[in-house]
């Protein structure tokens, strides 16, 4: 088939080139010219495992292009929006800007026949008003909306081997026409036997947002109970690990620290609070408040936590933090909690220098008044405190006697309690973590 992608960034990329691996002929669309002439080199503009080998194999065989020109989308018979919902500034509504544009520049292209496909999150009616919009100016052209559920860092294979798929359709003959149009362009995963949830648009609309939701919530939920541990000298992984073994509860997502970041969850979090308040509804919701004020203050107890190990004072202290991205394997510092702390952290006058595998030049472009490394042993030279904010790989396997050589005081602060207790205390370094003990 041929098809469209309108928007490049972190989602329409992996998308566009992940349907050129399963054999469509994709064109990616984008208005920014830097971005679009990268990706037509074989160069990813941000980091992902396993991508950037997938865009040079899709645009070798010829099937994968990028383009800034609308007009190169005509003539697919699917288009997929793929572009970004931010949140508002100053509000906790999703910005639509972009979800509008998108569509109405199609709308010029499109032929009878075509389906517009939506992947962005976007608040629940979105779609039944922008059904309105295709139909109206191109009868005969439909909408779907298939929203994605990719994991930084897992990208490709969430794309490629999803765990379901989601159709919202339009009722009757329409849903038919749009859901053939669906199956053929997963036919691959379909006929793998994915699971396959079928829908009107507002539940396949709340479907990712409800899923954020969740998450979201099961993360601040063992994060409150971190301060409870704090409070009565409880350890909040043997906590975790123990209510984990119950199947109706699971252990993933239950790993206190310093909360959620990142590009999705805060912003969908706040969008779905924003919506419900619109509809009527917004006392459906209000427990959605207090997962984010929980999130929030996990990077205040942080700072705390710095102060108190740095002798009540973080004045002219030496600080190394390891780690700037929201989560590992990514380059993505939205609402970062790692570089929100170590900026709060050089508020309060400590030297901060702040080291990332895949994320120092964003967040250099972005927080250019902190101070960069390249190595963790490069930041920590000197140290009186060294905070682990990022659970890289890399990080969770430092050797804590050779890494304690560089450092001017042994005092690890795991804000992802990613590290082995027994073995850094047993290297001599003082270990304290959100919700549990002191070693």
């Amino acid at each position: 088939m041929k098809l469209s992608v309108i928007g490049c960034g972190y989602l329409g990329a992996v998308h566009a080139a992940s349907m050129a691996e399963l054999g469509h002929d994709v064109v990616g669309i984008d208005v920014d010219e830097r971005k679009v002439g990268a990706l037509s080199q074989g160069t990813a503009p941000f980091h992902e495992p396993g991508f950037e080998e997938l865009l040079e194999r899709t645009l070798a065989t010829g099937r994968l292009r990028f383009s800034t020109d609308f007009a190169d989308a005509a003539g697919s018979s699917v288009h997929f929006v793929c572009v970004g919902t931010p949140q508002k500034r100053g509000e906790y509504a999703a910005d639509m800007r972009y979800v509008q544009g998108a569509v109405e520049s199609l709308l010029d292209i499109l032929a009878p026949g075509d389906l517009v496909v939506g992947k962005s999150t976007v608040p629940v009616g979105t779609a039944g008003y922008l059904a309105e919009l295709v139909e109206g100016k191109v009868p005969g052209a439909l909408l779907a909306w298939n929203p994605e559920f990719l994991r930084e860092g897992f990208a490709v294979q969430d794309t490629l081997h999803p765990d379901r798929l989601v159709y919202g359709l339009p009722a009757g003959a329409d849903g038919a026409t749009a859901r053939a149009l669906l199956d053929e362009v997963y036919a691959t995963i379909v006929d793998r036997g994915t699971p396959k949830v079928e829908s009107d648009y507002a539940t396949a609309e709340m479907v990712k947002t409800a899923a954020n939701s969740f998450l979201a919530t099961k993360i601040s939920f063992i994060n409150a109970m971190a301060e409870l541990c704090e409070a009565t000298g409880a350890d909040v992984k043997l906590l975790a690990d123990a209510i984990g073994y119950d199947d109706r509860i699971g252990r993933k997502f239950l790993n206190a620290g310093l909360g959620f970041g990142g590009g999705c969850l805060p912003k969908d979090i706040r969008a779905f609070m924003a919506r419900a308040g619109e509809l009527g509804a917004d006392q459906a919701l209000t427990f959605l408040r207090e997962v984010d004020n929980i999130n929030m203050r996990r990077r205040i107890r942080m700072v705390e936590l710095a102060r108190e190990v740095c002798d009540g004072s973080l004045l002219g202290k030496r600080v190394a933090v390891l780690g700037a991205a929201f989560k590992p394997d990514s380059d993505d510092i939205r609402d970062s909690p790692a570089l929100n702390v170590a900026a709060q952290l050089q508020l309060q006058g400590a030297v901060v220098r702040v080291t990332d595998p895949a994320a120092v030049e964003n967040s250099r472009r972005q927080w250019p008044q902190l101070d960069y490394a390249e190595t963790a042993e490069e930041a920590a030279q000197g140290a009186d405190a060294v905070l682990v904010l990022t659970e890289w790989k890399q990080y969770r396997e430092l050797d804590p006697v050779e890494f304690g050589k560089v450092v001017k005081q042994k005092r690890v602060l795991d804000g992802r309690n990613a590290l082995d207790l027994d073995a850094w205390t047993a290297a001599g370094w003082t270990y304290r973590a959100l919700g549990r003990r002191a070693g």
